[in-house]
């Protein structure tokens, strides 16, 4: 733990409970956040998908005097309200949530219109603090959920709320989904010659920190705040060389050609013309590519270089140490609908 971190700590126990109002609660950010939350003394009521349509949330999430649970629909105005916030005030909104594909319909019902209902209740209970975890890809837009992001990102910017907007570059179970492919004796796929993208990976639990931080701490207040993890950046033949070094093997690396990627984006184009659930499978290849093609780090605005020197680093947990748990079994985690491979 950094000296940072551990001030951190100092004062959130000296400052006190804030009543949070926290969306997103049973994804993996989402979850380390919470614990995080109620770590440090705040009382946090998450407002979830209804018991009948997620029968598991009484297995991820915690027993705590401080937590409350709520149910409803997020994109329900009313449910929000009534459901939600329940006509209560509450000091600071928390949102984790984000959609859960990326395509067009999700991410503007979700990463915009949600949010947009969620702002509007949280102003008219009186919160006085809105933190939304985004994402670092939204510097150079191209895909639907990116566009969603901005405009809510900008209604957030101009609601006369306190703002901490925070941009996280990758996250460790987006860059872990070839530790069984290697274990297994497989090549690790690349794109061109593994050096095309870069980022400073960030863990759960350093994001958690950096979230709840931002709570009390006045330089992360209506500001628009990327981050990333500790280290230089790791590009994915760094990732793979540390796989294959850890299990003693010989570097096996097989490159996939970004051509057969936008041929396959142009032939789902083509065909969701037509059908529309191919439009989406098109949509979900066009986030695919974009991944495989552009760097997790600050846009340099006056090169158009992404730049790690520009990218801030926190928290102490590395990616390698992270291969070493998956490695050794004593981590698991399911991929979300955003990984490449």
């Amino acid at each position: 733990m950094t000296a940072s971190d551990s001030d951190f700590e100092a004062q959130a126990a000296i400052a006190g409970q804030k009543r949070i109002f926290m969306l997103g609660a049973t994804g993996t950010i989402g979850r380390a956040t919470l614990k995080t939350l109620l770590d440090h003394g705040h009382a946090v009521t998450c407002f979830l998908r209804r018991k009948i349509e997620t029968p598991s949330n009484s297995d991820v999430m915690p027993q705590h005097p401080r937590l409350t649970l709520r149910y409803g629909d997020v994109t329900d105005a009313k449910s929000l309200s009534v459901d939600g916030f329940n006509h209560e005030s509450f000091d600071v909104v928390v949102s984790c949530l984000a959609s859960r594909t990326g395509t067009p319909q999700d991410a503007w019902a979700i990463d915009y219109q949600a949010h947009r209902h969620v702002l509007d209740a949280a102003k008219q209970t009186g919160a006085k603090h809105f933190i939304l975890l985004s994402a670092l890809c939204v510097q150079k837009p191209r895909l639907e959920f990116q566009h969603a992001k901005l405009a809510f990102e900008k209604d957030l910017i101009d609601s006369g709320l306190i703002y901490s907007i925070i941009r996280p570059t990758a996250f460790f179970k987006s860059l872990s989904g070839q530790v069984e492919r290697v274990k297994a004796g497989k090549s690790f796929l690349i794109f061109g010659d593994g050096r095309l993208t870069a980022c400073k990976p960030i863990s759960d639990r350093d994001l958690a920190v950096f979230i709840v931080k931002s709570l009390s701490d006045h330089n992360h207040w209506n500001k628009i705040l990327p981050i990333g993890g500790p280290g230089p950046a790791i590009t994915p033949l760094d990732q793979g060389n540390y796989l294959f070094s850890r299990l003693q093997r010989e570097p096996k690396f097989k490159s996939v050609p970004l051509w057969f990627m936008k041929w396959i984006i142009m032939i789902l184009t083509l065909i969701g013309r037509v059908y529309s659930r191919f439009a989406d499978q098109a949509e979900l290849a066009r986030i695919g590519y974009y991944y495989a093609t552009e760097s997790m780090l600050v846009l340099n605005r006056e090169t158009g270089v992404y730049d790690e020197n520009l990218t801030p680093s926190t928290g102490q947990d590395t990616l390698f140490e992270h291969y070493d748990q998956l490695i050794r079994g004593n981590l698991h985690h399911e991929r979300g609908d955003h990984s490449v491979f």
